[in-house]
C-alpha cells in the first residue's frame, strides 16, 4: 500500500503590515476620520496595487517596498473596533506590534501637521485605543494626521471629525498624506526613526 505525503500548505507571509483606520462606505469618503484609508489608497496607487481583497475584517492588498513585502488594510469594522481586524492579521502573520503600522487622525494637530511616534498612548482616538485594547500593547508605530480641533466648542466632536475637509484645506491635506506615505515608507525600510526626524511637526507652507 502507498501512502502519499501531506503537503503543507504554506502561508504566503508578509514583513509588515500598515494599516489605515477610517470608517467603510462611501457615506464617510473625504472625512476627516479616513485620513488612514486616505494614505492607503495613495500606497496602493503609488506601488500599482489595489485594496479590495476582504480578509481579516477588512480591505486588503499588498504591495513591495525595496525587499518587505506588506500587507495594507482598511477594517470594515468601523472605527471603534479596529482592534478586531488588526489583531487578526497580526495572529496569522505572527507579528509583534513594532511590525503593525497604524495611520489614523487626530484633533490635536492642525490640518498639513503629522505626528509620528513608536509607541505610546491612544491619545483619545477611538480606533488606536481598541487596537491597544485588544492586542494588549501599546506599542504600535503610529502616524498622526491632524484633522484639527473643533471650530466651536460646543460642537460634537462625532460630527466634526466626521465632516469633510473645506476645499481651503485641500493643499494642506494633500501635503499631510505626502508625508504620511513618506513615513510609510521608512516604516518599511525599518527606520521609524527615520521618519520621526525628518517629518515631525513640518508644516505646510506655501
Amino acid at each position: 500500500m502507498f501512502f502519499r505525503k501531506k503537503v503543507k500548505e504554506k502561508k504566503s507571509g508578509v514583513n509588515y503590515i500598515i494599516c489605515g483606520l477610517g470608517n467603510p462606505g462611501t457615506k464617510y469618503e473625504n472625512t476627516r476620520h479616513n485620513c488612514g484609508f486616505m494614505v492607503i489608497d495613495d500606497l496602493a496607487e503609488k506601488y500599482n496595487s489595489t485594496v479590495k481583497k476582504l480578509r481579516f475584517k477588512s480591505l486588503t492588498g499588498e504591495i513591495r517596498i525595496n525587499d518587505s513585502k506588506i500587507l495594507l488594510m482598511k477594517p470594515s469594522t468601523f472605527m471603534n473596533k479596529s482592534g478586531e481586524a488588526v489583531t487578526e492579521a497580526m495572529r496569522f502573520y505572527k507579528l509583534t506590534p513594532s511590525r503593525v503600522l497604524i495611520i489614523c487622525d487626530d484633533i490635536n494637530f492642525d490640518v498639513g501637521v503629522i505626528r509620528i511616534r513608536e509607541s505610546g498612548s491612544d491619545g483619545g482616538q477611538k480606533g488606536l485605543k481598541n487596537i491597544i485594547l485588544l492586542s494588549g500593547s501599546d506599542g504600535f508605530p503610529r502616524v498622526k494626521i491632524g484633522v484639527g480641533g473643533k471650530p466651536h466648542p460646543d460642537m460634537d466632536l462625532a460630527a466634526w471629525v466626521l465632516s469633510p475637509f473645506q476645499k481651503s484645506e485641500s493643499k494642506q491635506l494633500e501635503f499631510a498624506l505626502a508625508n504620511a506615505l513618506t513615513a510609510a515608507e521608512f516604516f518599511a525600510d525599518d527606520n521609524i526613526v527615520g521618519a520621526m526626524n525628518k517629518l515631525n511637526g513640518v508644516k505646510y507652507s506655501v
